[in-house]
């Protein structure tokens, strides 16, 4: 299969410690050498969002936040690199169309952030979307996608299952409250809506739940089919 692997920069490299790092590159070097395609796309986490605190505090625009972020999404995917044995690009990829030339040369293509207003969340969905993905799976920090932000919510469900329009509705509903986090931003699940995506949402603290994902077999975490 050819799979788009979104990591959470919070899940990948919290505490920035290198066995955290490697466990997540071991998974995508398995899946790459049973004989997938695989790109892993690297968001900030903690780390950028306390960069752009301080950026803000400073008194810098919106467009110079997102650039900032940018910035950390991709030094956490030279760590990931840095870990992979597989043959991978040799720097993250600044670009979609970069990253799909990445995959091409059957290396394992990774990427940070794009552009300005774009989330990690967004730059994997449409990745997924420009090479064709048979699977997007978006290793996160909270297992699926729930009917409200479960760290706000102590009565939120969790979905096993949703068509994509059903997840554009949920993520719709999360992201109106005020103070609450969705698992994927609203962009992302539009992209998946309109592509016809298969999609997995999971708790990545555990990088085996994404092989297991990929392969079939159980996984706690949330599956997102296209519209019938």
């Amino acid at each position: 299969m050819r799979i788009v692997v979104s990591i959470g920069g919070s899940v990948l490299a919290p505490d920035l410690k290198a066995d955290r790092v490697e466990a997540h590159a071991a998974v995508i070097d398995e899946l790459a050498d049973g004989g997938h395609e695989v790109a892993a796309v690297v968001g900030g986490g903690d780390v950028a969002r306390e960069y752009i605190g301080t950026a803000r505090d400073l008194g810098a625009t919106e467009y110079d936040l997102d650039a900032l972020g940018i910035d950390v999404t991709r030094l956490n995917a030279r760590l990931l690199i840095t870990a992979l044995e597989r043959s991978a690009i040799s720097e993250p990829a600044e670009s979609h169309e970069a990253a799909r030339a990445s995959l091409r040369r059957g290396e394992v293509a990774v990427m940070g952030g794009t552009v300005p207003g774009h989330t990690t969340d967004a730059v994997s969905a449409l990745l997924a979307e420009m090479v064709e993905a048979d699977l997007l799976v978006y290793a996160t920090s909270v297992p699926g996608v729930f009917s409200a932000d479960p760290n706000r919510d102590a009565d939120a469900e969790r979905f096993d299952r949703l068509t994509a329009s059903e997840l554009v509705d949920v993520i719709s509903s999360i992201e109106t409250s005020a103070g609450s986090n969705a698992p994927v931003d609203l962009l992302a699940t539009k992209i998946i809506e309109r592509s016809g995506i298969r999609t997995v949402v999971l708790d990545g603290n555990e990088p085996e739940r994404v092989a297991a994902a990929v392969e079939g077999e159980e996984f706690d975490g949330t599956e997102v089919v296209p519209n019938e």
